[in-house]
């Protein structure tokens, strides 16, 4: 089948979220640790990055996520990473509450009906604070931030003149 033009294709991807007041917070860390700080408003934690997808399969998509089936839970951000190569500074939970790691792998199977490969890698969850971060470090954060996570979101990433912005398409609760 041959593939949809570039003007029918989107950069999607499933997330965590945050709401407003935790958003800020993220931002001001963001902020105060990173001099390439990402924008407030583009904060998030990617449950399955899809890539490059045909408009086409947006149905399937968010038919799929309607039949996760997962409970509410609370992630608490309380470890800074980074990953030198990719130049990445992140954010993160030291202990993944194992309703997260569920819930990506719902996602991942529930997707495989779109055609979409479960992912093989090992799912780290983070929040992207930075990127082109010269020296990312690691380290815990004091006091730890609090999600309480009752829902995700499928996600896009959209060109402007500032840089990329994300858009939520359709949300999921928990």
């Amino acid at each position: 089948m041959p593939s949809a033009p570039a003007e029918h294709k989107r950069r999607l991807f499933f997330a965590l979220w945050p709401d407003a007041a935790l958003r800020r917070q993220m931002a001001a860390l963001s902020r105060e640790r990173c001099k390439r700080p990402v924008p407030a408003a583009n904060l998030h934690l990617t449950l399955r990055f899809l890539g490059m997808q045909d408009t086409a399969m947006l149905p399937c998509f968010c038919e799929a996520a309607g039949q996760v089936r997962a409970h509410p839970f609370t992630l608490t951000l309380d470890r800074y990473g980074g990953w030198l190569r990719k130049r990445i500074q992140w954010l993160g939970p030291s202990s993944p509450p194992a309703e997260l790691g569920e819930l990506a792998g719902a996602l991942n199977q529930a997707l495989e009906a779109c055609g979409i490969e479960a992912e093989t890698r090992p799912f780290v969850p983070h929040v992207t604070l930075s990127r082109k971060a010269k020296k990312p470090f690691e380290g815990p954060l004091s006091p730890a931030l609090v999600w309480p996570v009752d829902s995700f979101v499928l996600a896009e990433s959209v060109p402007s003149s500032d840089g990329v912005r994300y858009v939520v398409l359709e949300r999921w609760t928990l």
